[in-house]
């Protein structure tokens, strides 16, 4: 008798695959290295779980999380929890549970920023918890801290005031001068 899973594969070899993917010692140690240096440069950390989701639209976001400068993984929850473990990111270790996908940001914004843009348009996604500097965000503090400006936007909203500012002085000084040699020719 061969016991059958929902697709059609036999146990026995649904095992031998599950074999397969799981990552032997070395290997789970190299991704809690690798991520474990990705929380030590990181001021935000967003969970969000993926279940659901077309190939398509996750690489979609893994694009747009590429470009702008996150760190945005499916990790197994264990070697996550293993990778926070000492760090200000150690109390998100309790909400790390489920298909998570993890993003993470040295900018204190961009993670937050990428994962609720998409969350928006997909419903699939779901943000479940977030900390950024130690301190534990809930969904809806994630949704605030993706409303604030990044710290691009903050210096190039800066630099055009401080621009526009420099640029009426300028203007200022233009019209005085012309005005006293109108005075002067006259």
């Amino acid at each position: 008798m061969v016991a059958v899973v929902n697709d059609g594969m036999c146990v026995g070899a649904f095992r031998k695959l599950e074999e397969d993917l799981s990552l032997n010692l070395q290997e789970k140690q190299a991704v809690v290295a690798e991520v474990s240096a990705q929380v030590a440069q990181a001021q935000t950390i967003v969970l969000a779980e993926y279940r659901g989701i077309q190939v398509a639209d996750i690489t979609k976001l893994r694009a747009s999380a590429r470009k702008s400068g996150v760190y945005f993984h499916v990790l197994k929850n264990t070697l996550a929890r293993r990778a926070v473990q000492g760090t200000p990111f150690e109390p998100l270790a309790e909400k790390m549970v489920g298909p998570l996908v993890y993003s993470m940001s040295a900018d204190a914004v961009a993670a937050a920023k990428v994962v609720f843009d998409f969350a928006k348009t997909n419903d699939k996604l779901v943000i479940k918890a977030g900390s950024m500097n130690g301190s534990m965000m809930s969904a809806e503090q994630v949704a605030v801290l993706a409303a604030t400006p990044s710290r691009d936007e903050l210096i190039a909203r800066l630099m055009a005031t401080m621009n526009a500012t420099t640029a009426k002085f300028v203007r200022t000084l233009a019209a005085i001068r012309d005005k006293s040699e109108t005075a002067t020719a006259a």
